[in-house]
């Protein structure tokens, strides 16, 4: 690859064309589209963001089911910077970092509280395996890239431990100054005693899932602990994921105005080769035929992921800063898309990943 590139033509997300120049990684020029110099590659056709942002993905590839390779879910998704939701707790945080220094993804995670993270699926079953200090020393040695705390809280996981996971990771939340991202899904703990625990700044991921213990009532109208919630600055995030996610739930919630802050797949192994989840490109598609506009999409992958993360600079597209870019098409093409329970709709309009800048190299999709 040459030192200095031009990405030429490339589309603003009004589908206004310029030339980028980078030279040595750093973004020098926008430049009026065929004036930049340098070495040519051609994105006609293409359009340029911030690199996306996953907040919720599975990239520790040891572990079953819930695991993948940092950079097949990452770069070569079009993601240029994921967060681990709490696939390690305290006992291989250190590994899964180690991992990611090889990576061309930028990564950042959330510390499961359970220090056995997800080598059970029962993680918080068993309230000894919360271990306070560890969780204190975890961030203490990794807290630059420690993003918040994770708690899954739903039965199969909680057991006969209840709500005392949740309070207990409240408690860390405050000693640590670390949000919270709390997934939710089959009760109990009854989602109305979940939600009241949340403050502002922590995450519900799994927002729209279409369990019977979801955010919605039986008319599908948005109940009222998420309305407060909502007010109070409780973040939603969609984590797609293998069992998360309902077209029925997301038409609701759309069309009561609940918005999601973030996009985000919880992808992995599984449910990228076999789907529903399959990439991110792929979630994005189902955001733009719900009816949600190019800029509300793909400013739920760049702009509010990187607002959350108090790293607005993920979200920048300035010259003399890094390039941190994904290039994407979108194209008139049908397909078909399936949620979490088996339901189908049928898009006019596919988003396609094309390339990624990311830590000084171009890569190709």
């Amino acid at each position: 690859m040459e030192d200095r590139i031009v990405l030429r033509n490339v589309m603003k997300l009004t589908g206004e064309p310029m030339d980028l120049v980078i030279d040595l990684g750093t973004l020098i020029e926008i430049a009026e589209p065929g004036q930049g110099d340098g070495a040519v590659i051609d994105c006609t056709g293409m359009y340029v963001s911030s690199g996306w942002i996953d907040l919720h993905v599975h990239a520790f590839p040891e572990l079953e089911p819930y695991g993948d390779e940092i950079d097949e879910i990452g770069v070569k998704q079009g993601v240029t910077t994921i967060v681990d939701a709490g696939s390690t707790g305290a006992d291989r945080i250190d590994e899964l970092l180690a991992s990611a220094r090889d990576a061309k993804t930028n990564v950042f995670a959330f510390l499961n509280i359970s220090r056995i993270g997800l080598e059970r699926v029962d993680e918080l079953s068993n309230l000894a395996w919360i271990n306070r200090q560890a969780v204190m020393d975890a961030i203490s040695t990794h807290g630059d890239l420690i993003a918040g705390l994770k708690a899954r809280i739903s039965r199969s996981v909680v057991g006969e431990s209840g709500l005392e996971p949740l309070r207990v990771a409240r408690e860390l939340s405050v000693e640590t100054g670390k949000p919270l991202m709390v997934h939710i899904g089959s009760g109990p703990p009854d989602i109305e005693e979940i939600v009241p625990l949340l403050e502002a700044n922590d995450v519900i991921t799994h927002y729209l899932n279409g369990k019977k213990n979801n955010l919605f009532n039986d008319n599908m109208k948005p109940l009222s602990v998420l309305r407060d919630a909502i007010a109070r600055g409780v973040q939603l995030d969609v984590g797609h994921g293998t069992a998360s996610f309902s077209f029925k739930v997301a038409e609701a919630a759309k069309s009561h105005g609940i918005h999601f802050d973030t996009i985000s797949t919880d992808i992995y192994r599984g449910n990228r080769l076999n789907g529903p989840v399959y990439s991110m490109a792929n979630l994005l598609t189902k955001f733009l035929s719900l009816g949600y506009s190019l800029q509300e999409v793909i400013d739920g992958v760049t702009v509010n992921p990187a607002r959350w993360l108090g790293m607005p600079e993920l979200a920048h597209m300035k010259v003399g800063e890094p390039a941190n870019l994904t290039l994407f098409s979108v194209q008139d093409q049908e397909v078909t898309l399936v949620d979490s329970e088996g339901e189908e709709r049928v898009s006019t309009k596919t988003i396609m990943a094309e390339g990624v800048f990311a830590r000084g190299e171009y890569i190709k999709c």
